[in-house]
């Protein structure tokens, strides 16, 4: 097994506070009405969003893949980090135990704020990951990003 890591910053005008609570907090269900081409729907197996909360992600049919489970891995709502794994579904293609997500938003100097993400990818047996893999992955991952940032954009009154 290998553990590769990618790191990405993205930066936009909306505040921390405000990002995190959509992106994060209110994206199960802002993302999905946002983006339903891409998410189909959110529902919690166990728990409700807190730590060990376990949910299952749908996607749209615009997607290449069907479903993933998500295992939520810690949530500081006080320094904006969420962490989570991806521990099941057709995204892993059996070539991953799991893929484990840490997004960080700081304030910008601007007063936006910037988006760390540390992405870690846990490979079962020799599998290497190709590059063009994981940019198409963080390219649809900046879109998902750049539409709440339209539709808070958009709603500047909505959070």
């Amino acid at each position: 097994m290998g553990v590769f890591t990618y790191e990405s910053e993205i930066v936009t005008a909306i505040p921390p506070a405000k990002m995190f609570k959509a992106c994060i907090l209110d994206g199960d269900t802002l993302i999905p009405q946002i983006l339903p081409q891409a998410f189909k729907s959110v529902e919690y197996i166990e728990g409700n969003g807190e730590a060990g909360s376990i949910k299952k992600v749908t996607f749209g049919e615009g997607s290449q893949f069907k479903y993933v489970k998500q295992k939520v891995e810690a949530v500081d709502k006080d320094k904006f980090v969420y962490i989570y794994s991806v521990i099941e579904g057709d995204a892993l293609m059996d070539k991953l135990e799991k893929i484990t997500y840490e997004t960080k938003l700081e304030t910008s100097p601007d007063g936006g704020s910037v988006c760390k993400t540390t992405s870690k990818y846990y490979t079962i047996g020799e599998f290497e990951l190709k590059e063009e893999g994981i940019k198409a992955g963080k390219e649809k991952a900046l879109g998902m990003f750049k539409a709440i940032e339209a539709y808070l954009l958009a709603n500047p009154n909505t959070y």
